[in-house]
């Protein structure tokens, strides 16, 4: 799997609109794999991604059903609630090492770096999660499961700059590569399912595995 990450002028304001000029000539991929068995509610999830000199930008548009957060705390099991993740390398090579920033349909973040798999973790610093600009069209806490359908948006904004503070990173710029997979999860929802924009091929839902990751190419 290859996504073309595009380069952004326009000034980035958190508003939540997956149709506003800040995001329209970015290409989006959507989320058709899944790990485990089919689950019974397949929310369509689409995701953009854009870049500029100082910032890596994220957006989620989720049609979904079955919603709850519950989750308000940095760095807690976020996935549990209806939610969207991103993880990464900063570079090409997947085997070193990789970001995973976990949020919830809330707001709610979760973010690590590791050198793989339960290896070397570290958390990252609250004061650089903070710096993580972010907007979500949903209010929470979500206690009663939404079971009805309802349409829902994560944006937000990752600084470079916090991301040198825990590895070396391959600064985004034209031919640049990092490898990542974006994924939806809802682990304690009456309705789980664990989905994937590139296939991981294991029998278990594990997001956890770098080598499946897709590319990503900088414009």
């Amino acid at each position: 799997m290859k996504y073309v990450v595009k380069r952004v002028e326009k000034a980035f304001e958190a508003e939540c609109n997956w149709d506003s000029k800040f995001w329209q000539n970015a290409q989006a991929l959507e989320l058709k794999n899944y790990m485990g068995q089919k689950p019974e509610h397949f929310p369509k999830v689409q995701t953009k991604v854009l870049y500029d000199d100082e910032f890596i930008y994220v957006i989620f548009n989720v049609n979904d059903k079955f919603v709850r957060a519950t989750t308000e705390t940095y760095n807690s099991s976020v996935c549990g609630d209806s939610c969207a993740e991103f993880f990464f390398t900063t570079g090409p090579d997947s085997s070193v090492n990789y970001f995973n920033i976990e949020i919830n349909c809330i707001g709610t973040i979760l973010m690590h770096y590791q050198t793989e798999k339960n290896k070397n973790r570290v958390f990252v610093d609250p004061s650089d999660a903070e710096r993580i600009k972010k907007a979500t069209s949903l209010r929470g806490p979500i206690t009663e499961e939404i079971a009805e359908p309802v349409d829902w948006i994560l944006e937000y904004a990752v600084p470079i700059d916090m991301l040198a503070k825990y590895t070396q990173v391959e600064k985004p710029a034209t031919g640049v590569i990092w490898r990542g997979n974006f994924y939806k999860c809802a682990d304690q929802t009456s309705h789980p399912h664990w989905l994937t924009w590139s296939p991981v091929e294991l029998p278990a839902p594990d997001f956890h595995q770098p080598k499946f990751f897709g590319t990503l190419e900088f414009e």
